[in-house]
């Protein structure tokens, strides 16, 4: 019976063991678990935290689209008109020896300021060309001329008036510049 005894003691302890064993298996098995969902959690916070910047910077971007498109609204239909208007300015500058054409004339002048005047109130502004150094932002070069008596680099001649709609560029001044050098006709 001894032996019996011995040997229940034995499985008890084998038992007690493999339980021992058995909970420390969990609690490692628990701890890898806690670990992994800590991580999950972890990078689903990151990734939280991306999208709402994201979304936020999104909302940004789509205020300052649309403030932009307010503030420009009008420059297709200001750039469509300025050709119409050019001619009209043309017309009502045109030099006549008739009076009733004259006193005509001075009507439709005032018409053309007064619409060029909304114009300006809305944001357009003529580009200053005339004698003024060629820039290539803001003038379109159609011809080239030689006149020394003159400096270099120079807009001689404004062929089309260019304009400006608020900060941005509507139609370059084309222009004929001045373009010379003490070197013109030398071989070397």
């Amino acid at each position: 019976m001894e032996d019996q005894t011995k040997k229940e003691d034995v499985v008890l302890e084998t038992d007690h063991v493999d339980a021992a064993e058995h909970k420390k298996e969990k609690k490692s098995k628990s701890k890898e678990t806690i670990e992994k969902l800590e991580n999950d959690i972890k990078e689903l916070k990151d990734k939280l935290l991306r999208n709402a910047a994201e979304l936020e910077n999104f909302k940004k971007r789509m205020h300052q689209e649309r403030i932009q498109d307010r503030k420009y609204a009008s420059k297709t239909l200001v750039g469509d008109i300025l050709a119409p208007l050019d001619q009209f300015d043309r017309v009502v500058n045109m030099t006549t020896d008739n009076e009733l054409l004259k006193n005509f004339l001075i009507g439709f002048k005032m018409i053309n300021d007064t619409l060029y005047q909304v114009l300006i109130q809305d944001g357009l502004k003529e580009i200053d060309a005339l004698n003024k150094p060629f820039d290539p932002k803001y003038h379109y070069a159609v011809e080239k001329i030689h006149d020394e008596d003159k400096p270099n680099g120079i807009n001689l001649e404004v062929i089309q008036k260019g304009y400006l709609y608020k900060d941005q560029l509507l139609r370059p001044a084309m222009v004929k510049i001045n373009e010379w050098s003490e070197k013109n006709g030398e071989d070397k």
